[in-house]
């Protein structure tokens, strides 16, 4: 897609909905026509979906780190959250673990951050009784914002630590919240520049190399992070900083990361006494 900055996205969507200018652009992108286009993301959006309800808490990785999570997540009976959130919160989870365990999941950004997205959107669909177009259009949405941050930065750890990933996700995803709730483009511009902003820094620190620790658990806070800045856009209020510039910022923040808090296994958590144990007891790449 040639959308190079949020603000060019924004213009689109001055003629059109924000998700239809996302859908022509993949269209002009790949030559496609538009039944092609939306039966190609309803795919991903149902596999999305088969990713959570495929989910077995029985299942476990090859390291033993993942499996079983959210299960318990889910049947927690008191949570400070409340329901709702607990909900989302499992099924960040239970993607994630997923993932670890080697199940099929959709990568949104990455696979690494695949439990932001159906985190945020699977639960609402409930809520809101909202239909599948409905949730294919947030994908959309999602998909034209990633794009930006894929093309103006990164969406990968190795390049630019954790906040690419999990962050790049939360963004995303505080963007196609927006948009479910009705927002306008500009609130979906600053729910992802808040989301973006909260967790700017974030470092890329697998345990053993592997995507599993702290991996897992920061898929939750990725979708509790989008919610928060989409709830916050939707009252009202404004990032200070536009989406562009906090992007370019999270670049900036990303190439000045050392090579060792970005995905090597070699520093953060990755490097802690604990973290080098695991590493030899999974089989991963020790921290040093």
């Amino acid at each position: 897609m040639a959308f190079g900055s949020v603000g060019a996205l924004l213009r689109a969507a001055e003629e059109k909905p924000l998700w239809e200018a996302v859908l022509d652009e993949d269209c002009r992108d790949r030559g496609a026509d538009k039944k092609d286009s939306m039966e190609r993301m309803t795919a991903l959006w149902e596999a999305m979906v088969r990713s959570v309800d495929e989910y077995d808490p029985q299942q476990r990785s090859a390291s033993g780190l993942s499996g079983g999570q959210a299960a318990k997540m889910a049947a927690a009976e008191k949570t400070l959250c409340g329901p709702y959130m607990g909900r989302v919160m499992a099924t960040a989870l239970s993607v994630a673990e997923r993932n670890a365990c080697m199940g099929r999941i959709v990568a949104a950004p990455t696979a690494g951050a695949s439990g932001v997205m159906p985190a945020v959107l699977i639960p609402l669909r409930a809520r809101e009784n909202m239909d599948d177009e409905a949730m294919v259009r947030c994908l959309y949405v999602a998909a034209g914002f990633g794009q930006v941050i894929a093309t103006r930065a990164s969406v990968s750890g190795a390049e630019h630590g954790c906040q690419a990933e999990i962050g790049s996700a939360s963004g995303m995803a505080a963007a196609a919240l927006v948009h479910a709730l009705g927002g306008t483009p500009g609130q979906m511009a600053d729910a992802c520049a808040m989301a973006l902003q909260n967790v700017m820094g974030l470092v890329c620190d697998p345990v053993g190399g592997l995507v599993e620790e702290p991996c897992v658990k920061r898929n939750v806070m990725g979708a509790v992070n989008a919610m928060a800045a989409a709830d916050m856009a939707l009252a009202g209020i404004a990032s200070a900083i536009p989406c562009d510039d906090v992007i370019d910022a999270m670049a900036a923040v990303g190439r000045a990361m050392p090579a060792a808090l970005r995905e090597t296994g070699e520093g953060g958590l990755a490097a802690t006494r604990t973290g080098r144990k695991i590493a030899q007891r999974a089989g991963g790449k020790p921290g040093v």
